[in-house]
């Protein structure tokens, strides 16, 4: 099975509009929505949802009021303010270290364990869809990635699938670096501007230490054309594949207002550079 992840340096450069026409294209495949901290895949699927479950990680402290007595330890020996003098303890301060647990006298704080987001199974009208959504101001978005591409192994074995689009996070954090793990191929999307190539080249320079293949796709490449060539000759002088180009139409954003993807919605232009990239990507 081939995993294909489509990523990009910044936010805004066309990512998750491009894997969601990517995602209807393919046969036999999954979806996958990795980009857990804003998750927007859904929206041009319109998932149908199968299966719903919490994601629990991490712990925060609760005192027992029962047994405390209010000695002061748990707050003596919190790095974190906390706990209050009314020994109340403020769950978003709260890092779940057990600190304040291990100092109390009379096992009176308990270690719970954090409901951190959900995540689902949905059926779409391209084929399944795995996605997953992390709470406000929750942490470890990583693990729920890697938590949500374990449940695409699962299903894709399960449906015998062929291939697997990946909408990963921008940046080069470690929701990126999940996202990369064990894929076949990355698709880097990038818009021409000095920031662009920029954030461009560090992601490429993440996904190549970890020895995968990446291609490079120019987003609205019309707008500067200038900006389009260095980033072209950057990707040949790298011997990085330049999978294609998508010039700036108003056709895309007619398409997303309706809710469809790329292939649906856009103008014939458009359509036939994604299918470039199809074939690029998933040869």
């Amino acid at each position: 099975m081939k995993r294909i992840v489509v990523i990009s340096g910044k936010g805004g450069t066309g990512k998750t509009v491009l894997s969601a026409a990517l995602v209807s294209l393919m046969k036999n495949g999954v979806a996958v929505d990795c980009d857990v901290d804003a998750s927007n895949l859904h929206l041009l699927l319109a998932p149908d949802i199968r299966r719903e479950e919490e994601f629990r990680f991490g712990e925060t402290a609760r005192i027992n009021r029962d047994l405390c007595d209010s000695c002061g330890r748990c707050r003596s020996v919190c790095r974190f303010d906390a706990i209050s003098e009314h020994d109340e303890i403020d769950p978003v301060f709260c890092e779940g270290c057990g600190a304040c647990a291990l100092a109390c006298p009379r096992n009176a704080v308990e270690m719970t364990e954090n409901v951190s987001g959900r995540w689902f199974i949905s059926e779409t009208r391209f084929g399944p869809f795995v996605h997953a959504r992390l709470d406000a101001g929750e942490e470890n978005s990583g693990k729920l990635v890697s938590y949500v591409k374990q449940k695409a192994d699962e299903l894709a074995q399960e449906r015998s699938a062929s291939v697997q689009i990946i909408d990963g996070s921008p940046g080069i954090g470690c929701p990126v670096i999940a996202s990369l793990a064990g894929v076949n191929q990355a698709l880097i999307v990038t818009e021409p501007t000095v920031s662009g190539l920029h954030d461009a080249r560090r992601v490429i320079t993440l996904a190549r230490h970890f020895q995968i293949p990446v291609q490079v796709v120019i987003n609205k490449y019309d707008l500067n054309p200038e900006m389009a060539q260095t980033i072209e000759v950057f990707c040949r002088d790298e011997s990085i594949p330049l999978a294609g180009k998508i010039a700036f139409d108003p056709s895309v954003v007619s398409s997303m207002i309706a809710g469809q993807t790329l292939m649906e919605g856009a103008s014939a232009q458009i359509r036939q550079a994604v299918r470039e990239i199809w074939e690029s990507v998933a040869g």
